[in-house]
């Protein structure tokens, strides 16, 4: 078994391990199962790649996406590592199980649903395997946010390869998740690293919609580089993406709906720019493994903590400044609670429930958003984080529990049938045709909030609807939820944040390049100039971090150039003297 410090050096230009990778690295070659929870962008591909380089054989590697199997490839050819996949989208397939039969590979990707089937495992029971890995690991378990019945019957084949150590990974799996992971694959309580959730170069902010297409177009204008923006429904994604187009940045959408080869070249597109915005279902991002997203947006919640995590986690993998901005409504919240009582099987629905009672949670919360979210998945943070909305512009709190109870007499008095619209006329006693029609002038609470309660009626309904005390139907109207007996009978007091008003403040290019270095742009152009060549997105050749680095050693020599972080052997062999060329242009 080769020195895994030495294949650090040599194939992925590093000289220390980053985080727990080390301990995680270390139990694979010591043929030990394993659960890693690492956060994206801490490098949990490596915790694979490089046992499956030090140790005999080949690492079969099972992740849930074409697209995520194509990119990873790539990335690992780029560093000089044998990687193929067996996918339906592989004309070559009958060539990746020669050479797979051969030994002639160190890295083989499969989906779950090939990995189950009986011809793949008599493939493989001829073969030596270096290790398992099982990526994405959160979606064996049912308590997870992405549950995939093929996940679960990985067992079979991992009790086929008992000696063969086999490593999970996920970014995304609270304390209930894990345990159900370490019990569904087979690793053993020990077994379990987890890593620190925090990603501190991600902004969190979090803010009420209104006209979601102005506040994307604002936004973007104080971010650049490449974004995502997740959508609610596909025509929404397509809207978003035209709207964005049109104020002259480059944008494309990708949904389930759009012809397959339209949706691969939308997001061949992306990968390959330095700034565009994909407006997308969540359909879009688990297949990509793009560092350098700048921005992730969502135009409505998303389904619970754990998705937004993982969604927003596809920001600043790189480790550069990155935005993650939600922006919601109480409408959203309505409609999630509808569609888990009609859509989601009863035994799932508390869990469900439960969710989104810690996702309202983190929209309403006046304190740290970070420390809310790594509450969830079982740290005890700082109270402040320095980095999210609340942190650098902490909001007043007001106390609006009067307001709450007439907002609720006025929907009881109703019969619970109307809006928030109509109970605002009821309770500013507007004496309107409406109002009058339906005798709610002759209600108790007909006129009797001040002009200034009035002003709070729409964030406090949208905060009673969020902590669900109150309940939106399919047409508008409002009635009690689990939450409002407590309210009306004094038991709990209801406050909400007055954001204050929000600062435009640019970030990222101007931080890629923070003292303008001519030789930096000069690195980028050049290495746009090399991914063209090779076929490949930017980010394979280089990091930004890389071409910073590169800038201010000016190396003069390919040894030189060798000691940059993240400049591996086949990259020095195939980019270096091209590097060094424009190294010496700049002077």
């Amino acid at each position: 078994m080769t020195d895994p410090h030495q294949i650090l050096r040599n194939v992925f230009g590093f000289n220390d391990f980053r985080g727990v990778q080390a301990e995680v690295v270390g139990r694979v070659l010591a043929g030990e199962h394993t659960l890693a929870v690492m956060p994206t962008g801490a490098g949990k591909s490596l915790c694979y790649q490089l046992p499956a380089l030090a140790r005999a054989g080949t690492a079969l590697v099972v992740s849930p996406l074409i697209a995520l199997m194509h990119d990873q490839i790539r990335s690992a050819e780029a560093l000089g590592i044998r990687a193929a996949s067996l996918t339906s989208a592989d004309s070559d397939r009958a060539e990746v199980e020669r050479r797979f039969r051969a030994g002639e590979l160190d890295l083989l990707y499969v989906a779950p649903e090939r990995a189950n089937t009986p011809g793949f495992q008599r493939l493989v029971s001829g073969a030596r395997l270096a290790l398992i890995a099982i990526d994405e690991a959160h979606c064996v378990s049912e308590w997870g946010h992405d549950f995939r019945p093929d996940y679960r019957q990985l067992r079979g084949l991992l009790d086929r390869f008992r000696d063969v150590p086999r490593l999970a990974l996920t970014a995304t799996a609270d304390q209930r998740t894990r345990e159900d992971i370490l019990d569904q694959l087979g690793i053993p309580a020990e077994g379990l690293i987890v890593a620190g959730f925090d990603r501190p170069n991600i902004r969190y902010s979090i803010r009420p919609r209104d006209q979601v297409g102005a506040q994307l177009k604002g936004l973007l204008a104080t971010v650049p580089g490449p974004g995502i923006v997740y959508a609610p429904s596909r025509d929404k994604a397509e809207r978003i993406a035209e709207g964005i187009a049109g104020s002259g940045r480059p944008a494309r959408a990708y949904h389930a709906g759009l012809e397959p080869q339209v949706r691969q070249r939308n997001q061949a597109d992306f990968v390959a720019s330095e700034e565009m915005v994909m407006a997308a279902t969540v359909a879009f991002g688990m297949g990509i493994d793009k560092p350098d997203v700048r921005l992730v947006a969502h135009a409505g919640i998303p389904k619970s903590i754990e998705s937004y995590y993982q969604e927003t986690g596809r920001a600043g993998r790189d480790g550069d400044p990155a935005e993650a901005v939600l922006f919601w409504s109480a409408s959203d919240f309505a409609n999630a609670r509808r569609r888990i009582e009609t859509e989601v099987p009863a035994e799932r629905q508390a869990g469900e429930r439960e969710r989104l009672n810690a996702l309202a949670a983190l929209v309403e919360t006046a304190g740290c958003r970070r420390a809310v979210l790594l509450r969830h998945f079982g740290e005890t943070p700082p109270e402040t984080c320095g980095n999210c909305d609340n942190c650098l512009e902490p909001p007043q709190t007001i106390d609006v529990t009067e307001v709450a109870r007439k907002l609720l007499s006025a929907a009881f008095r109703t019969e619970m049938r109307f809006g928030v619209g109509h109970l605002t006329a009821v309770l500013g006693g507007d004496d309107n045709e409406k109002v009058r029609g339906f005798g709610h002038d002759r209600l108790s609470v007909f006129g009797i909030c001040s002009p200034d309660e009035l002003a709070l009626l729409k964030p406090v309904s949208r905060h009673l609807i969020a902590a669900d005390a109150l309940r939106a139907d399919a047409y508008g109207g409002l009635s009690f939820g689990p939450g409002a007996k407590a309210i009306l009978k004094g038991e709990k007091d209801v406050r909400i944040a007055v954001p204050p008003p929000r600062q435009r403040r640019r970030r990222g290019s101007s931080e890629a390049n923070p003292v303008g270095d001519p030789l930096f742009e000069a690195l980028r152009q050049k290495r746009r100039a090399l991914a063209t060549e090779a076929g490949v997105p930017p980010y394979v050749i280089f990091h930004d971090s890389v071409l910073r680095e590169i800038a201010a050693a000016r190396p003069a020599s390919l040894a030189a150039l060798g000691q940059i972080s993240g400049v591996g052997a086949a990259k020095l062999d195939r980019y270096g003297r091209a590097i060094l060329e424009t190294v010496a242009e700049a002077g």
